[in-house]
């Protein structure tokens, strides 16, 4: 997918972020419906800082900043829990844009999606505001809408639903679908994302490919492991409509710069992070390994398109 780029005032025009912007109102609305008014606060804080950091390195290219940094950050902030602090939040999204993003050269030449190194660089470094800081979520009209931020979650008899599967509960399916579930704000609604992946997929703004490769290999890997009787796995569908999974299935591993360029490579890459995901997830010491997944992905796309075009190239000699 080549992306179309326009020089206009203050921002480098990219029609194609702009489609994603547009996909993740519903997503954005749905979150501050479910936990409060603090998520705009957080995404002006996380925005502004994300510009910010663009903006002093494109000025010395002398280039514009790329309105790629407002969907990065858009999703850095929907990747996060409602209360976590502002400063740990900016720290991210700077983390983020500096060594996923500038460091290579800006845009289009970067190896990891920014959003996904930002968040996993403060999972790591303060991994009590994004492992333990959850809250509960608002029920009935105008939920959110009015209030800051929902009660905090009492850690020591609720969970999120994936930290629930882990330890052998599983909470009831029409919950976990609408969102009415605890996790990072932009993860728990699985009917707002297909919305917003629907969006894309009709808008040609992503490959569906690479939104079904993942979750091929999640579903197939964690139906072999169910089949298998391997203690502590849910049920497929379960598993991947919980946690942050079906969220970075639809908008981190389609993000165009860092995905395969050929088809088969694109297969390939996304069940491979469906199956990834699932050994982080179920027999690592963390409870949510898709961002893990993409990362350690995200560095082999070179040398997959290459080796694609290689047997290809191999393929037509033997033909010819």
């Amino acid at each position: 997918m080549v992306v179309q780029n326009k020089s206009s005032g203050f921002f480098q025009r990219q029609p194609i972020m702009r489609k994603v912007l547009i996909s993740l109102i519903p997503v954005g609305l749905g979150a501050v419906y479910l936990f409060g008014l603090r998520l705009l606060a957080l995404l002006a804080v996380v925005t502004a800082a994300g510009i910010a950091t663009e903006y002093i390195f494109a000025k010395k290219r002398n280039a514009k900043v790329t309105e790629a940094v407002l969907v990065t950050s858009v999703l850095f902030t929907l990747s996060l829990p409602v209360a976590t602090p502002f400063w740990v939040a900016v720290v991210g999204i700077v983390f983020g844009v500096l060594f996923a993003k500038e460091v290579f050269g800006g845009f289009g030449r970067n190896v990891f999606n920014p959003a996904i190194v930002g968040r996993t660089f403060i999972f790591i470094s303060f991994p009590e505001f994004l492992t333990a800081s959850w809250s509960q979520v608002f029920t009935g009209f105008p939920g959110g809408f009015v209030r800051y931020m929902a009660s905090p979650l009492d850690t020591l008899t609720q969970a999120t639903p994936l930290a629930l599967a882990r330890a052998g509960e599983t909470l009831p399916f029409s919950q976990v679908i609408w969102g009415y579930t605890s996790g990072s704000m932009g993860e728990t609604s699985v009917v707002l994302l297909l919305l917003g992946g629907t969006f894309l997929v009709l808008k040609k703004a992503a490959d569906w490919k690479l939104m079904a490769a993942p979750m091929i290999g999640f579903m197939g890997f964690t139906s072999i492991l169910k089949l298998a009787g391997v203690a502590g796995i849910p049920h497929p569908l379960y598993g991947m409509f919980t946690g942050a999974f079906f969220f970075l299935c639809i908008y981190f591993v389609t993000e165009p710069t860092t995905a395969p360029k050929t088809v088969p490579a694109k297969w390939v890459y996304g069940i491979l992070i469906g199956m990834i995901t699932v050994l982080i997830r179920y027999f690592g010491i963390f409870v949510e390994g898709a961002s893990f997944a993409i990362l350690i992905m995200n560095t082999f796309v070179p040398i997959m398109d290459e080796g694609v075009k290689y047997l290809k190239k191999q393929r037509k000699q033997v033909t010819s």
